[in-house]
C-alpha cells in the first residue's frame, strides 16, 4: 500500500471474527477505497484511499460500518489504538462471567429442587435470558439490518426453536455452552493480543537528550541525526547510533533472539531496541526514529496481517458459502421429512435441524487460522526473524531452489588484503596508496580493507574527481592522474592489457593513466555456520542451492567447492543477477517457491524478484531489507533453517485445525440428521472445537 495514502486505524473493542470479515468486506466497497486489510487479532485496519477521498470521511464511514456489526466498537487513529489488551475487556470478561454463573446455578436449581411448573418455567426463562439476552439482542438488530447467517441468528434460532419444543433444559444449557466457550475463546486471543503488545514493548518510551544545559528527557521522535543520547544502565537504546563514551554489556534479544549479552564500546554501532546492561554509554545518533531498526521491526510486524497466506483467504470465501448452505440444509431437514416419511413429526426433525444450525458457524476456522499465522510470525521474530507476511510464510513451506549471494550473505565480508602485486615502474606501496584514496569515500567491505591494509587515513583531498561504476568498479581522479580501480570487466571495458591471475581471493585491478599498474588480492571467510546451514537446508529437501556473486570465478569457485554448491556464476553485474534469477526459476518446479538470500544494494533488485527475498538484517543494507520478504536479523544463513521449520510447524497446525474443525463437524452433522447427535454434541462441535482450535493455533 502507498504510505502517502494509506489510513490507518485500530478497531476496539472488535471481539466477532466473522464481523471482522463483513467489516473488511464493507470497507472494501466504499468508494475511493483501494484496497482493505484488517486483522482480526491486532484489530488493526489499514485502508488505502484515492487521492480524491478524504480519509476524515472514510473513517466516519468505517465507524457505521463496524458498528453495524458491532455495537461497541470505537474506531481510533493508529496513534491512539495500540493497546490491544485492554482493562474495559477484562471488565467485560468480569460481567459476562457473572452472568454465566448465576444462569447456571438457576439452571442447576431446576434439578435439585421439585419446584412447580410455573417456578421451573420461570426461572428456566430468567436462566435463558441471564446467558442468551447479549446473542438474542444482537441476532435482532442484525436481522433488521439484513444480516442473518451470523453465529448470534443461528445460536438465537437453534435455542428458542428447543424451548419452543420444550426442550428446556438442552436449549438453555445450549446457550449457557455457548457463552462459556466464547468466554475461553475471547481469553485464548486476548492471550495472544497480549502478546503481541509485548513485543510491542520494544519500542523505547523516551530518549535522554544531551544539551549545553544538561539531559533532558524527551520523545524518541523529537531526536535529530547528530545528536548525543545518553543512555543509563536498564534503559532501552531509544536510536539507532554510534557509541562516542563509555563502555557496556548489551541485549540485544529483542531484536536477534540471541540471548547472550554483546560487549560495546567506543566507536561501536548499537542499534534502537538493544538494553543497555551494566554500563552508561553516550552515543551520537546516526537514524531519525522512522528510519531506526526498531520503527522498521515494528512495522513489519504491524504490517505483515496485512499480506494474508492463501490459505487464510481461502477460508474467509469458504465460511461465506459454508454457513448459508449449512442453514439450508437444516431448513430442508426440517420440512421435507415429515412430509415424505410416514410417522415422522415435525418436532422430531426439527430437532435435528437445529443441532444442523449450532454445529454450522464456522468460527472454528475463521479465527484459528488467521491466528495461527499471527503466532507463526510471532515465533519467527522471536527467533530475530523478520517475516513481512502470512504469505511469505506459506511460501517457506514449499521452497524448491535457494539462491544466495555470497559477499556477507555466505561469507563473513570481513576482507583483507592478502597480496599486492604492481608492475615494475611504481612500488607496492604507492599502488596501494592509490587504491586507498580512490576507496576513502566508500564504505563497502572491499574498500575497508584496502585503507586498513595502508595502515592511516588516506588524503581524501588528494582525490578531484570519483566516479562509481555499477559492477566494475571505481573511476577517479588523484592528483591529476586518471585511476580505474576494479574487477577484469573493467579493464576489459576500458582496453587495458592485464595480467591473468590465478587466486581463489577477490583481485582487483588497478590503472593509472591507462596503464596497468598491477592488483590486490583480497580475502573473504566462510561464515562459522554456512556449512552446516547448507547441508540442514539439503535435509529440509531443498532440491537446488545456486550462488551469484559479482565476485571473479577463481573466488566464487573456492567458495563454492567449500559449501558443495550445486551451482555458481560469477562475475555478475547487478542486472545479469535478475537475469540469470529469471533462468533459474524456469527450472524449478511448478508448485515449489525460489528463495534469495542477499545483503547488498545491488541484491534489491533480485530480492524483489524472488518468490521469498530473505535479507540480511545485522549488517545488511537498507535498501536490501526495504525490498525483502524475510529479514535474518542476526545475517546468520542458519536462520533460514528456523524459518523454514517455523514455516512447516504452522502450515501442520493450520490443517491440524482445518481437518479437526470440518472432521468433527462433518461427522456430528451427520449424527445428528440420522438422530443420534444431540444438542450436547453440537455444542462441542461449535464452541469447543473453536476453543481447541485457537488453543492449537498458538502453538508456534
Amino acid at each position: 500500500m502507498s504510505n502517502a495514502l494509506k489510513k490507518e486505524l485500530t478497531l476496539e473493542n472488535l471481539n466477532c471474527a466473522n464481523c471482522a470479515a463483513a467489516i473488511e468486506k464493507g470497507v472494501k466497497e466504499l468508494p475511493g477505497v483501494t484496497e482493505v486489510s484488517l486483522n482480526f487479532t491486532t484489530r488493526r485496519l489499514v485502508v488505502a484511499l484515492e487521492d480524491e477521498y478524504a480519509s476524515s470521511e472514510v473513517a466516519k464511514d468505517i465507524t457505521r460500518i463496524a458498528q453495524q456489526h458491532e455495537p461497541d466498537i470505537k474506531v481510533l487513529d493508529q496513534e491512539q489504538g495500540h493497546s490491544f489488551y485492554s482493562t474495559w475487556g477484562q471488565n467485560i470478561n468480569f460481567i459476562k462471567a457473572s452472568q454465566i454463573i448465576l444462569s447456571a446455578l438457576l439452571l442447576t436449581t431446576t434439578f435439585v429442587f421439585d419446584f412447580s411448573p410455573n417456578v421451573n418455567i420461570t426461572l428456566y426463562i430468567i436462566s435463558y435470558l441471564l446467558a442468551g439476552a447479549p446473542v438474542l439482542i444482537k441476532a435482532g438488530k442484525n436481522l433488521l439490518q439484513g444480516r442473518v447467517f451470523d453465529e448470534n441468528f443461528l445460536m438465537s434460532l437453534a435455542t428458542v426453536g428447543a424451548l419452543a419444543i420444550q426442550q428446556f433444559a438442552e436449549g438453555i444449557a445450549v446457550m449457557l455452552f455457548y457463552q462459556i466457550g466464547e468466554f475461553f475463546q475471547d481469553m485464548a486471543v486476548n492471550k495472544s493480543r497480549k502478546s503481541i503488545t509485548d513485543l510491542m514493548n520494544i519500542r523505547p518510551d523516551f530518549a535522554n537528550l544531551q544539551t549545553p544545559g544538561g539531559v533532558k528527557k524527551i520523545s524518541p521522535e523529537e531526536v535529530r541525526i547528530g545528536d548525543i543520547l545518553l543512555v543509563k544502565p536498564g534503559e532501552k537504546i531509544p536510536l539507532d547510533g554510534i557509541v562516542i563514551s563509555g563502555q557496556s554489556m548489551v541485549d540485544t534479544s529483542a531484536l536477534t533472539g540471541e540471548s547472550m549479552p554483546r560487549s560495546v564500546q567506543l566507536s561501536d554501532e548499537v542499534l534502537s531496541g538493544f538494553i543497555n546492561k551494566n554500563g552508561l554509554i553516550s552515543l551520537k545518533v546516526t537514524r531519525e526514529f522512522n528510519q531506526s531498526t526498531v520503527a522498521k521491526i515494528l512495522e513489519m510486524v504491524e504490517n505483515a496481517s496485512s499480506k494474508k497466506a492463501p490459505t487464510e483467504n481461502f477460508i474467509t470465501k469458504f465460511a461465506g458459502y459454508y454457513t448459508p448452505a449449512v442453514v439450508g440444509a437444516a431448513v430442508l431437514l426440517a420440512v421435507i421429512p415429515p412430509l415424505v416419511i410416514t410417522g415422522a413429526t415435525f418436532s422430531q426433525w426439527l430437532y435435528r435441524a437445529l443441532i444442523f444450525l449450532v454445529i454450522s458457524c464456522p468460527c472454528a476456522l475463521v479465527i484459528s487460522i488467521p491466528l495461527s499465522f499471527f503466532a507463526g510470525i510471532g515465533a519467527a521474530s522471536r527467533n530475530g526473524i523478520l517475516v513481512k507476511g502470512g504469505n511469505y510464510l506459506e511460501a517457506l513451506n514449499n521452497v524448491d531452489t535457494i539462491v544466495f549471494d555470497k559477499t556477507g550473505t555466505l561469507t563473513r565480508g570481513i576482507f583483507k588484503v592478502s597480496q599486492i602485486n604492481n608492475e615494475d615502474w611504481l612500488t607496492g606501496d604507492e599502488l596501494l596508496e592509490y587504491a586507498a584514496i580512490a576507496e576513502g569515500n566508500s564504505n563497502h567491505p572491499v574498500a575497508i580493507s584496502i585503507i586498513e591494509a595502508f595502515g592511516k587515513e588516506p588524503l581524501r583531498y588528494d582525490i578531484e574527481a570519483y566516479e562509481e561504476l555499477a559492477g566494475y568498479g571505481i573511476k577517479a581522479i588523484i592528483r591529476g592522474k586518471e585511476i580505474f580501480l576494479g574487477n577484469d570487466k573493467l579493464m576489459d571495458k576500458e582496453n587495458i592489457s592485464r595480467r591473468n591471475t590465478n587466486t581463489t581471493g577477490t583481485v582487483i585491478h588497478a590503472a593509472i593513466d591507462n596503464k596497468y599498474a598491477g592488483y590486490l588480492v583480497i580475502e573473504d571467510e566462510v561464515k562459522e555456520d554456512s556449512p552446516q546451514a547448507l547441508q540442514d537446508l539439503k535435509q529440509l529437501g531443498v532440491k537446488r542451492i545456486s550462488m551469484l556473486t559479482g565476485d571473479s570465478r577463481s573466488a566464487g569457485a573456492k567458495i563454492a567447492e567449500l559449501l558443495e554448491l550445486d551451482e555458481f556464476y560469477t562475475e555478475l553485474l547487478p542486472h545479469e543477477k535478475v537475469e540469470q534469477l529469471e533462468l533459474i526459476n524456469r527450472s524449478k518446479s511448478s508448485n515449489g517457491s525460489l528463495v534469495f538470500v542477499g545483503d547488498g544494494i545491488n541484491d534489491a533488485p533480485v530480492l524483489a524478484r524472488a518468490d521469498v527475498g530473505v535479507a540480511m538484517g545485522g549488517l545488511g543494507s537498507d535498501a536490501a531489507i526495504e525490498a525483502a520478504d524475510v529479514v535474518l536479523m542476526t545475517d546468520e544463513p542458519s536462520k533460514l533453517v528456523s524459518a523454514i521449520k517455523i514455516a512447516r510447524k504452522t502450515r501442520h497446525i493450520v490443517m491440524q485445525n482445518i481437518v479437526f474443525a470440518l472432521g468433527i463437524k462433518g461427522v456430528v452433522l451427520l449424527l445428528g440428521a440420522v438422530g443420534i447427535a444431540t444438542m450436547w454434541s453440537a455444542v462441542f462441535a461449535d464452541v469447543g472445537v473453536t476453543v481447541i482450535a485457537v488453543l492449537n493455533s498458538l502453538r508456534p
